[in-house]
């Protein structure tokens, strides 16, 4: 019997070619992940979804991130900024509630067009002011952006963008972005995990297919950690910035 593309473990292992494509994919996000601290889930959802059906990309990607942050966060924990997270993460929860209702009472196209000129107007603003040059906003900041960023986790599944534009002007240092992102990006995983089980999106058969997908997260996780131990926070702070402005204009389309 021929199954029909999918994530499921017993779908992946009747077709072997998709397994390869997702594990080639599942490396590069996680690469990617590892070397600047957040672009997995965009890479991963935006590619995956080329050969399988959204409904299953979205919670299979949701363990492997929540998998990623875990293992990130455990490895930078001792540079995780605590004090960022305690502005940063009451905000993403209420975020998360009120991106809940949104996506359920409004046109969400609408909304991915906002956030994309939003994300692309913060690229244009650093690079006229250069990374290193950015204002450094102070701690209460965390609220507003981590609402923004909650409100973009409930509909896109990632809050990243106003997370990453946040951290970049309280100026941390390339590990200490990394790590702290880390924390945000857990507690927006976990409490999406109940929401995807509560609405039966995510089942044993996909759970069973993650787990084909986690030798090349944890190979692209160990090297992405080479690359990031190595490049300057001058070339970090650019980069960060380029996987904006793809993000941006993915949400354009």
């Amino acid at each position: 019997m021929v199954l029909s593309p999918s994530l499921s473990l017993t779908a992946l292992l009747e077709h072997p070619f998709l397994l390869l494509l997702a594990t080639v994919i599942v490396f590069a996000a996680f690469y990617v992940r590892a070397t600047i601290g957040f672009g997995s889930g965009l890479i991963a959802v935006a590619m995956l979804t080329l050969l399988f059906p959204i409904k299953e990309v979205v919670p299979v990607v949701l363990l492997l991130d929540l998998l990623g942050s875990v293992l990130l966060g455990a490895y930078d924990f001792h540079e995780i900024r605590w004090p960022e997270l305690r502005w940063l993460v009451p905000g993403s929860i209420v975020g998360l509630a009120i991106g809940s209702f949104i996506l359920a009472a409004t046109d969400a196209q609408n909304l991915t067009r906002f956030l994309g000129v939003f994300i692309l107007a913060y690229v244009v603003y650093a690079l006229a002011l250069k990374p290193e040059g950015l204002p450094r906003v102070s701690l209460p900041w965390g609220v507003p952006l981590g609402i923004f960023g909650g409100i973009v986790g409930s509909l896109y599944g990632g809050g990243g963008p106003p997370i990453v534009a946040y951290l970049q002007m309280r100026h941390l240092d390339k590990r200490a972005f990394r790590a702290t992102f880390q924390g945000i990006a857990l507690t927006d995983n976990v409490l999406r995990v109940f929401m995807y089980v509560g609405l039966a999106l995510l089942t044993v058969p996909l759970a069973l297919g993650f787990l084909l997908l986690v030798p090349p997260l944890l190979l692209g996780l160990w090297a992405g950690n080479h690359l990031h131990m190595r490049i300057n926070q001058r070339i970090f702070l650019y980069g960060t910035l380029l996987v904006l402005a793809l993000v941006g204009c993915k949400y354009l389309l």
